[in-house]
């Protein structure tokens, strides 16, 4: 009989359909997967089982950050005062850096990224930038489970494209074959920055090898404007001609859209990612959740860069979503707690085609999971309140003291296992020394 790893919990917050909560409840895990949840006694351990003692914790399942750009860590702090969802702001700040950066300094600032998410309750992320070969073995190492879109950005340079087209075709070929680490196709915007010739040929690569597109959608007015211009409908109306609709998309922002849209949106897996902190850091508007929750459409929730987010605490874009979307529609029934925390796990496992391997604690699914020490200051008091709010509005991902991929211990009492977290931080500062001289700064 192979190994088992028994897990006791104060409670166990299941994410399952029912929102099923067990107290004093248990987890049995066996070859990476959930054998037995439940409540009351646990199943009797046999030699060489583990046995975790977490009584005085909240075992859930692990956090899914549905947009990010981890190498951008090395950014971090350098660009307050601008709004990073503009074209100005995205070429004249985000692009300038950019351009003195190489593919060795995305390693340790990856590092960095990973070991955040790790102590926060991240389990698993998508990631759209570039340098993804360099963002999978720095996942891989962390022992994370991630989405990672080869990032592509264009300007109408047909040279660009080509080699854009044949590194995404052999960062696929990449990811192919693992087990926790997928690969999909990264276009920055379609229309803005990635021309129809490029469109079509990404559609086809994405289809081949069976991934999902990770854009930026609807910050602004910018695929509309164009749109309305050159085709006269819509963004959406478009993408639905050009058959990119077809393809799963998670959609970094989704601000500005119409009702029609949305409407039609929710006719095809296309998955709105708010990004709260980061919209508000850039003094845009809030996306219309609400309605599109009511058409059906499911949103889920990322952190953005954190250039702009400063931090990958994906509980705290928990809270910062639910006061947002409350604020936006002067309703405080607009959205629910437990929907919140929904939006960062079983549901985002949805968006990534994922739903029947991880985002619930379940008989079958893989084993990632996080425990939050329940002892900790913006628990208390217990009576009266539901763990669901306590998690989206009271408590920070600091209390996670557990974390676990596939069965296998990322953190254990707060210390990372897997990530040299002290190594990553004094390279990524040699590099952030570097790519400052380089700017002349």
């Amino acid at each position: 009989m192979s190994k088992r790893t028994i897990i006791t919990a104060g409670v166990v917050l299941t994410m399952d359909a029912a929102y099923s909560v067990c107290k004093n409840g248990y987890i049995v895990i066996e070859n990476g997967r959930i054998s037995a949840v439940g409540e009351g006694e646990a199943p009797r351990a046999q030699e060489g089982d583990e046995q975790v003692n977490l009584r005085g914790a909240l075992v859930m399942p692990g956090l899914i950050n549905c947009h990010a750009h981890s190498p951008m860590t090395i950014t971090r702090g350098m660009c307050e005062g601008v709004s990073l969802f503009t074209m100005d702001g995205f070429l004249n700040t985000l692009r300038r850096y950019e351009s003195f950066e190489d593919a060795a300094m995305a390693s340790a600032s990856t590092g960095v990224s990973c070991a955040e998410m790790i102590r926060t309750g991240t389990t698993c992320f998508a990631d759209q930038y570039f340098y993804a070969d360099k963002i999978f073995t720095e996942v891989d190492n962390a022992g994370l489970r991630a989405v990672i879109a080869y990032g592509i950005v264009e300007l109408g340079d047909e040279k660009r494209r080509l080699q854009e087209l044949a590194n995404a075709d052999s960062f696929l070929r990449l990811c192919a074959e693992h087990g926790r680490i997928k690969g999909w196709v990264g276009p920055h915007a379609f229309f803005v920055d990635n021309s129809l010739d490029l469109i079509r040929e990404e559609i086809a690569m994405a289809k081949k090898y069976q991934a999902g597109f990770h854009i930026h959608f609807a910050t602004s007015n910018e695929e509309n404007d164009y749109c309305a211009e050159h085709f006269g409908c819509s963004a959406i109306e478009k993408m639905e001609d050009l058959g990119i609709l077809e393809v799963p998309i998670l959609a970094a922002h989704s601000i500005t859209v119409s009702d029609p849209d949305i409407k039609r949106m929710a006719r095809y897996p296309f998955y709105p990612v708010l990004a709260p902190s980061a919209a508000m850091r850039s003094g845009f508007p809030a996306a219309p959740v609400k309605a599109m929750r009511e058409a059906d459409v499911t949103v889920v929730l990322g952190t953005d860069n954190v250039c702009n987010c400063n931090t990958y605490d994906m509980l705290a874009e928990m809270g910062t979503a639910g006061k947002l979307i409350i604020h936006r529609e002067q309703d405080v029934k607009a959205i629910k707690a437990r929907e919140l925390v929904s939006m960062a796990t079983r549901q985002g496992a949805a968006a990534l085609g994922m739903e029947a391997e991880i985002g619930s604690l379940e008989k079958g699914k893989k084993a990632d999971l996080i425990a939050l020490d329940l002892s900790d200051i913006g628990w208390a008091p217990f009576c009266g309140q539901d763990y669901y709010t306590q998690l989206a509005y009271s408590v920070s991902g600091y209390s996670v003291s557990h974390s676990m991929v596939d069965g296998n211990w990322l953190m254990k009492d707060k210390k990372l296992l897997t990530v040299d977290y002290e190594n990553y931080v004094r390279r990524m500062e040699e590099d952030t020394r570097e790519l400052l001289r380089r700017m002349g700064s």
